[in-house]
């Protein structure tokens, strides 16, 4: 006599197998080398951005949960992919230094997780959410000029603590 088991855990495995397929377009496919734009389009759906560098293109794609990776992937003169790297780093959030151009960061980083207005029109304070074992961000805080005042680490509001008890 077969028996039908429906455990709990049935079913999250279930929901879990679900979600794997999901997770494939998540970052460029290891062999994107030599993969045209459309192709790569078809994958990973439309880029946020789309700047022309060098000799080529780069497309930007901002990921995952609270957008915590953002992939730029380039491509060469004759439109064909050629390489693709994880951006939201802090090897890149320490090249940015105050005066810097507005442009440079989004250059650098891409697109902000967040966008916050400070008090009387002072500026705006940009923020970079990236995978890390403390739960923190990084900020950018810009001018009226739209020139870097100041950058550094954080935590976000889902980590910070309340009621002496944390979230996670």
């Amino acid at each position: 006599m077969m028996r039908h088991c429906s455990s709990p855990w049935n079913w999250l495995l279930l929901c879990l197998s679900l979600l794997l397929p999901a997770c494939s377009s998540y970052a460029p496919p290891r062999t994107l080398v030599g993969m045209s734009r459309d192709e790569l389009v078809a994958l990973m759906g439309p880029p946020d951005m789309e700047r022309r560098v060098d000799a080529g293109t780069r497309l930007e794609f901002p990921r995952g949960p609270y957008g915590q990776h953002t992939w730029f992937v380039y491509f060469d003169a004759a439109g064909r992919a050629i390489r693709a790297e994880q951006v939201l780093t802090e090897q890149n959030f320490n090249r940015i230094l105050p005066g810097m151009a507005q442009d440079e960061v989004r250059q650098l980083l891409g697109r902000p997780s967040e966008v916050q207005g400070l008090a009387r029109a002072r500026g705006v304070v940009w923020s970079y959410r990236y995978e890390n074992p403390f739960c923190d961000w990084f900020q950018v805080e810009l001018s009226l000029q739209q020139q870097v005042r100041s950058a550094g680490y954080g935590k976000p509001p889902e980590c910070e603590q309340r009621d002496g008890i944390f979230p996670f």
